[in-house]
């Protein structure tokens, strides 16, 4: 059978394995998945998951448990050979091999791109896994509860203010979120007013939001300001070192919570393959998805999704290329599939063409805002929109079930507020009890043989005075060496000569 290897299993990845199983015939082909994660993270549901409207695990997929008959191989691609078919996976249990295949699907995602700013790689934390939404979601309620002990003052200033960097859809979801889960919180903490808190959005362009009209983004620009939160137009970070914000403009404050959303850059294991990487360094593919490379067409490689540069051919790209998000990844995911199934039959290919419907944003609970054309919806429809859209577009009914249940939970119970920071070093408190076997007792210094007394000198147990018993002195272990528990020596009796007898004489004559 032709072997097919996806490397990948986020949007892409999953929903082309999704798919083949769907549509390839028993026999037609063998699939496998390459991903360190056993699940793929459904990214719009993120900012949710750090304000605690979601639950972590509600927002992924279970890998294993949804690709009933794909392959599925827990490590990394660390190299790929096309020209030898060949790729080299190092599994989570350290195990590295080369794995031949026929096909191969390149859907490596993306990873958050940074810039060399002091302080950002040390202080800020991003927002691309469930792992990062999870860290800042505890990280905020941790600063609360350390908040509400302190007198007013700098340190407490710094554990209350959160730092988003990038006014794109991502930064502004969840800062706006943020501030919907701050302002929740302050009703349980009588110890912190409103105003205690602290929202600055920093962003480098004079505008948030590229995606919606200009109207649409002052809309929410102002909603945010009517909030307590403050958007920082045209501004740079300069930087961050121990959590310092300093910015072009010259204000300064220290936060203790700053979060990077200032875009993405395709996953960097393209670095190690033979196969064709444009100037951004993303995969070169064609609207069918197949790579192409100076030559033409690259036999047997495909690409989709963040990691690769997929023409736009509705004209609405960024440089001609469909951006890097879930509408699009998803969708090619399925395209591909189809491709896929198409080349192994003979038959003819379908070019990728979306036209992107609008757009559509939670800013917090009952606010959202829609851009669809000219037509602009904000307030609580467009947050309706919002949930209803992301709610249907996550993969399986199981897992829609269990996002959606969690919405009406909380509508009626509210958020789920406790922190579980804890979880990061989980063996703390068993380490900090746990019993451990003593050491062991230093070996006794030899003695010299001369200074040994002699064993004639050498006293008898003595017995107290008094004492009748013929018992040995009892025995104790202290520290592992053995003590005796005697009772004192009797002094000793003062030695006399023995006296001798005078000799006696005979009698005379005898």
């Amino acid at each position: 059978m032709p072997k097919i290897l996806i490397v990948g299993g986020g949007y892409a990845g999953f929903y082309t394995a999704w798919k083949l199983e769907k549509w390839l015939r028993a026999g037609e082909a063998e699939v496998t998945v390459v991903d360190p994660l056993p699940y793929m993270t459904y990214q719009p549901f993120l900012p949710e998951v750090a304000a605690g409207s979601i639950e972590p695990r509600h927002a992924v997929v279970g890998i294993r448990r949804h690709l009933k008959k794909t392959r599925v191989i827990a490590g990394k691609v660390t190299g790929i050979s096309h020209a030898s078919k060949t790729a080299t996976i190092a599994s989570n249990a350290g195990d590295t091999w080369e794995e031949e295949y026929d096909q191969i699907v390149v859907t490596a995602g993306s990873v958050s791109r940074t810039f060399p700013i002091p302080g950002v790689a040390d202080e800020a934390i991003g927002l691309k896994t469930i792992e990062e939404a999870t860290a800042i979601r505890d990280r905020i309620l941790v600063n609360f509860d350390k908040a509400a002990q302190m007198a007013p003052g700098p340190e407490r200033d710094r554990l209350l203010t959160v730092v988003v960097v990038g006014g794109g859809f991502a930064g502004i979801e969840v800062f706006a979120e943020l501030r919907s889960f701050v302002s929740a919180l302050i009703s349980s903490y009588p110890e912190i007013d409103f105003d205690d808190t602290h929202f600055h959005l920093i962003e480098a362009m004079g505008r948030i939001m590229p995606e919606v009209s200009l109207k649409t983004s002052l809309w929410v620009i102002d909603n945010l300001a009517k909030r307590g939160a403050q958007i920082h137009l045209d501004t740079q970070l300069k930087s961050a070192v121990g959590g310092v914000v300093e910015l072009s403009t010259g204000e300064s404050f220290e936060s203790d919570l700053i979060i990077w959303t200032a875009g993405v850059m395709a996953s960097p294991m393209l670095k190690g393959t033979d196969l064709p990487i444009e100037e951004r360094g993303r995969l070169r593919v064609r609207a069918d998805l197949r790579v192409e490379g100076d030559d033409g067409i690259v036999e047997g490689a495909w690409g989709a999704g963040d990691v690769s540069a997929v023409p736009d051919l509705t004209g609405g790209g960024v440089g001609g290329f469909c951006v890097p998000n879930a509408q699009h990844a998803v969708r090619q995911g399925k395209l591909l599939a189809k491709n896929i199934v198409a080349s192994l039959r003979g038959e003819g290919v379908k070019e990728y063409f979306h036209k992107n419907m609008g757009a559509v944003a939670g800013l917090g609970l009952g606010v959202g805002v829609f851009q669809s054309g000219k037509l602009a919806i904000k307030g609580l429809p467009a947050w309706f929109a919002h949930r209803g859209y992301h709610g249907l577009a996550m993969p399986s009914w199981e897992r829609k079930l269990r996002v959606i249940w969690g919405w009406v939970n909380n509508f009626f119970l509210g958020r789920d507020n406790v922190s579980l920071e804890a979880r990061v070093h989980p063996r703390a408190v068993f380490e900090e009890f746990a019993s451990r076997p003593r050491p062991a007792a230093p070996a006794a210094a030899p003695v010299p043989p001369t200074a040994a007394p002699a064993a004639a000198e050498k006293p008898a147990n003595p017995q107290l005075p008094g004492s009748h018993s013929s018992e040995p002195a009892a025995t104790a272990e202290v520290n592992g060496v053995a003590a005796t528990d005697s009772a004192p020596e009797a002094p000793k009796a003062k030695a006399t000569k023995p006296r001798t007898k005078a000799p006696v004489k005979a009698p005379a004559g005898e």
